[in-house]
């Protein structure tokens, strides 16, 4: 490691708050070690790498994945329901209202 560092932000959000951490790491960073270094999982103990998606401006990502230079991490947390799911139900009401309606 020769010392140089690099800068990237780190993303995270619940229902309540959303944060974006500025930090400079190593040029050599993984995303678990920039993590770690953030503060972020002290922050929001609810953060579970090994359970919790990573990714870089939305690309899924490893924890092992070498950082670049403006990189923005984002901490994924899991999904209350399924978006398709939820889309299915929604459309199976319109038609039982529009079918009442006529």
């Amino acid at each position: 490691m020769s010392g140089e560092t690099i800068d990237i932000e780190v993303a995270y959000a619940t229902r309540e708050e959303q944060l974006i951490l500025k930090q400079s790491v190593a040029l050599d960073a993984k995303i678990e070690e920039a993590l770690k270094e953030s503060g972020l999982l002290e922050r929001f103990p609810e953060i579970d790498l090994s359970v919790n998606k990573v990714g870089i401006f939305g690309k899924l990502c490893k924890l092992d994945t070498v950082l670049r230079a403006g990189d923005r991490i984002e901490v994924y947390r899991a999904l209350i329901a399924d978006p398709k799911e939820a889309r299915r139900k929604r459309a199976s009401e319109t038609k039982t209202r529009a079918k009442k309606e006529a």
